[in-house]
Parts: structure tokens; sequence; C-alpha cells
């Protein structure tokens, strides 16, 4: 049976990943983006390795090094293998996004985002699989990336991620949301990260900030978003389908009120997600201003299974028809 190019490259980052994590005593996670490094630098950046592994590494390196693998291929089988490392470092709210999420919000941002070179942000980068995702579907348009995550080594994992791919991404590693040393984007992507934020002096800053005690990260996230966003600019946020039902809600419907015109709510299928309650809906925002006006009504979608390419092209057709009423 012919194995996929995905599959190739799987095995090359699995297999030397496992060698050098235990050759260097560190985490499987940690060892990938080592072995990543290696192989978009087309050699062996670790000094202390023994001579039968460097020439073990080497035969695999130069299995990837004889192929053109196309950047989806490099995105999807690092992603596996990021997967399968979180497995074992588990962290909280660092579940990567679906790839057929991932690549709904790369086509959303292909209709809405009409120039033809863009600045795009995403305030919660993790591996950077959501950002190369909608990259990689933007029809050979130029788009000037910037990531931003207080994870160190889901940062280092990101930048191994875009340079395997070829994209030129400017990382950060900090806190999304103190100040960012950014300049106005013309899109926002970014799978909120949910729960409180523990920071309250830093939320005192934010118009969204709770009454009293923590305030919610989603709500600050997508005002911090909108603050490097230019007017006009877009976001596309993948948000808990509670978002407007919380306790905290009344400042965040304020905010949106007075800052964004609603696009689009897209409510995703529930089967995405082990429990209802963990629901996700891809909200779409323009930030107000000269001369932007919302739309004549919003685009709202239930999606259908995605596995059911008839009622996917039927949806599909309803957004064709939106855009063409209203854009």
């Amino acid at each position: 049976m012919e194995v996929s190019p995905v599959e190739q490259l799987f095995a090359v980052f699995d297999g030397t990943a496992a060698i050098l994590q235990e050759e260097l005593q560190c985490t499987y996670l940690e060892a990938l983006a080592e072995t990543g490094e290696n192989i978009f630098q087309n050699t062996i950046l670790q000094e202390e390795l023994s001579e039968i592994t460097v020439k073990r590494l080497e035969k695999s390196y130069n299995l990837v090094a004889e192929k053109n693998f196309l950047s989806e291929e490099y995105r999807k089988a690092f992603q596996l293998a990021i997967l399968k490392g979180m497995k074992e470092h588990v962290q909280p709210n660092h579940q990567m996004t679906p790839d057929t999420v991932g690549m709904l919000v790369g086509y959303l941002v292909n209709k809405f985002v009409e120039a033809s070179s863009f600045r795009l942000l995403d305030p919660a980068v993790g591996t950077g699989n959501l950002l190369t995702t909608v990259i990689n579907y933007q029809d050979n348009r130029q788009v000037e990336a910037i990531g931003i995550d207080i994870d160190d080594l889901l940062v280092k994992l990101a930048y191994v991620n875009a340079n395997l791919q070829s994209h030129p991404v400017q990382l950060f590693n900090q806190d999304s949301l103190e100040p960012l040393f950014v300049d106005p984007v013309d899109a926002v992507v970014c799978d909120l990260p949910v729960g409180f934020y523990p920071n309250d002096d830093r939320a005192a800053a934010f118009d969204i900030r709770a009454e009293s005690g923590h305030t919610y990260a989603h709500h600050l996230f997508i005002e911090q978003s909108t603050r490097y966003l230019k007017p006009g600019g877009y976001l596309f946020l993948i948000i808990p389908n509670g978002l407007f039902e919380s306790e905290q809600a009344a400042n965040l419907h304020a905010f949106v009120k007075e800052n964004l015109n609603i696009q689009s709510l897209i409510q995703l299928p529930f089967n995405l997600v082990k429990n209802e309650a963990d629901a996700k809906s891809i909200l779409i925002l323009q930030k107000k201003g000269e001369n932007i006006n919302p739309p004549k009504e919003a685009l709202l979608v239930n999606l259908p299974d995605l596995s059911n390419g008839a009622a996917v092209d039927r949806i599909l057709q309803k957004i064709n028809a939106w855009f063409a009423e209203n854009k």
C-alpha cells in the first residue's frame, strides 16, 4: 500500500523526535521542536549527540531532503506529531483547532478580506496550526502574519511549523493581553482561550473588565484584538456557544455594539466536540469606521456534519448568495 506524503513526514518527525527525546532527556514536544529545526536548517544542531545517533538522524532527514513536500503536507504531519506529544504533555487551553475548522476559517478569511496583501494576527497562536492553515488557503495572496503566545514551548513549535512551511511569521512570546508591539492589522484569527484572566490589575485597563473578581480572558481577547485592528478590519473568532450568555456578558454586548458590526455567526457541528457544553461557533466581526456599513442582515448558519458533502455544499451556496447580496 502506498504511503502518503503526510504519513512519510510524520514517520520522520515522530521517529527522530523519539531519538532526540531519549538522548536529550527532554519531553517529546521539546524534541519535536529540535528535530523540526534540524530539518529546516538542513543540519543537526545538537552538539552533544553520539556519532551513532547523528547517523540515525541523518538517514531519516535525507528522506525529507530528497522530496519536495507541500506546505499543507508539512503542516498536517507536524500537527499529528504535536497531537501525539500533547497526550503526554497535557496543557489546559491548548487543544488544537480541528483541521476542518481551520480550513473553514481560511475559506472565510479568503471571502471577507479582499486585498491582495494583508496583515494577519493570531493573539493566541499556540503551535501555529490555525494561523498557518489560514495562510495556506489564501490563493497566492501575500500575508504578513503575526502570532503571540505566553507559552515559550508552543511559540517554538509555531516557529518551526512556520519555517517548515516557508511562511514569514513574526512571533512574540508574551502575555497577549499586555500592550503589544504590533502595528494595526487587517484581520485577526483566534481560537479564543476560555477561562478567567488572573491579572486583575491588567484587566482593569479594559472596558470589558468584570465589576468584581477575575474577568473572562476570552472577553478580554476580543477587546485586545479590536485595539490592534484597522477600521474596517475583521475578527474571525472561534467562540464558546455561550459567549453572550455568561454573567459577564453585559459589558461584552456593550463593547461589541459600540465598536463592531456583527457579520456572521456560524455554529459548528456538535460532533466536533465530546460534550455538547463545549460546542463552538465562528463569530465574524468588523471594526466600525468611516464609510463602514453593517450588512443588511448577518449571515447566520448552522453547519451540518462536515462529512455530509451534499449538506455542506448547500451551506456554501447559502454563504456565496449572502456575499453576492451583502458585499
